[in-house]
């Protein structure tokens, strides 16, 4: 918080914080100021929030495991973003980038087919766009040809975790 005074503090996964960081969290925002462990000096602070969850909140408060009036305090604008596996449009574009910036990275030039890229299109990426991101640094590090045809593809789909398609 300290850092980033007169700026943005993005808070991720903020449905995982325990009581007690909510309490914390809640004084914070609720007196702008700061004191760092085992100090007795105050820091004032102005940093606007982001916070970010893949849970219902309300749902949470609702259980109470997460504080009502924490969530009141950081619920001021609410974006909803659809899971990856709901916008395909935005699946490729990614895929490229990652493809790209891992040929960078590993000093290759891998490029896809199109049944390859409709293969990857159809897939529900549960674990979202770090779940694609990992996917293509694995295809990219793997890669010993410069083409990936729809073989080589579903061969590393199957290797993933979780389902690959609703059923």
């Amino acid at each position: 918080f300290e850092i980033a005074h007169r700026g943005t503090i993005f808070l991720d996964e903020i449905s995982e914080m325990d009581i007690y960081g909510q309490v914390m969290l809640l004084r914070v925002i609720q007196e702008k100021q700061i004191r760092r462990i085992g100090d007795d000096r105050v820091i004032p602070i102005d940093v606007r929030i982001i916070a970010a969850t893949n849970k219902s909140l309300i749902k949470l408060v609702e259980e109470k495991k997460f504080r009502e009036d924490l969530y009141y305090r950081l619920n001021v604008l609410t974006l909803n973003i659809p899971p990856l596996r709901n916008r395909q449009t935005d699946i490729e574009y990614l895929m490229n980038y990652f493809i790209e910036d891992y040929n960078k990275k590993f000093y290759k030039y891998v490029t896809l087919t199109e049944a390859a890229i409709a293969e990857i299109k159809n897939y529900s990426w549960y674990g979202n766009v770090r779940h694609l991101k990992s996917f293509c640094e694995r295809l990219v590090a793997l890669a010993n040809q410069n083409e990936l045809d729809v073989a080589i593809i579903k061969r590393q789909l199957e290797n993933e975790l979780l389902p690959s398609h609703d059923s």
